[in-house]
């Protein structure tokens, strides 16, 4: 009858260690992803960063950057752990998950906080952001900024094209007689902004403010998925990897 138990337990065991593997090797690849999500976002949705008040965006960002990272290394660490059936390992993977799982819930919270906040501080700052610091020294990233976005969206200003005649750079004289910069042009060429008929620039398209709202607000739902999606997950390998090491701990006694 012992003989039976011990090789009950053995079995029970054996594929408790497959099926921790097997989600490890998932749980790698789903770190690659939130890693990849993360960079994609600094590195290629970064642009307008600099006309956002608040750092909510980018700390999401950076959240989910080094969750992927942590994830990848458990996930290693969580498959030698399961083969070489070592409890001290298996307690550290498991805090490892507690950690990426709290991390990931932070990561989706502040989307979501975020995401609610983001017409507010847009309308409070944008235009503001926009008259006082384009073309203005120590201010390029705002400014490189701003093009992208006009020309990307098609619109120009904050609300509309009039926002531009409190620009700080316009009335300076700096901009030689442009009313609008030239990015809000449909066809940008030098000087182009000195005529702002609606058959030259995004007059009737409307202001910027909403379409960057748009922009921002998907990216934030695609970060927030992926880390309360890639923390639900988690919970699993938390409970996969309570019942092996409580198996383990039944078979050394």
């Amino acid at each position: 009858m012992g003989e039976f138990n011990e090789k009950k337990a053995t079995c029970g065991t054996v594929c408790l260690k497959y099926l921790l593997f097997t989600y490890n090797c998932c749980f790698w690849l789903a770190g690659l992803a939130v890693m990849a999500v993360g960079i994609w976002t600094l590195a290629l949705k970064s642009d307008y960063i600099s006309l956002l008040a608040s750092s909510t965006y980018l700390a999401t960002a950076y959240i989910l950057v080094v969750a992927g990272v942590v994830v990848m290394v458990t996930g290693v660490l969580g498959c030698c752990a399961t083969f070489k059936e070592r409890r001290n390992l298996l307690r550290l993977y498991f805090i490892l998950l507690l950690l990426i799982f709290l991390l990931e819930i932070i990561a989706g919270i502040l989307a979501y906080v975020y995401y609610q906040q983001l017409n507010t501080e847009l309308k409070e700052n944008l235009k503001d952001t926009m008259v006082k610091r384009y073309h203005q020294s120590g201010h390029e990233g705002v400014t490189s900024a701003v093009d992208k976005l006009q020309q990307e969206f098609h619109c120009c200003g904050s609300n509309n094209s009039q926002d531009w005649g409190d620009s700080e750079w316009i009335r300076s004289g700096e901009a030689d007689s442009r009313v609008v910069p030239d990015s809000c042009c449909k066809t940008v060429v030098a000087g182009c902004g000195k005529r702002d008929h609606a058959s030259n620039i995004y007059k009737v398209e409307g202001g910027c403010i909403t379409k960057l709202e748009t922009f921002i607000q998907e990216h934030l739902r695609v970060i927030g998925a992926v880390g309360i999606g890639i923390a639900c997950v988690q919970v699993f390998g938390m409970i996969f990897t309570c019942c092996l090491y409580r198996s383990l701990k039944l078979e050394h006694y």
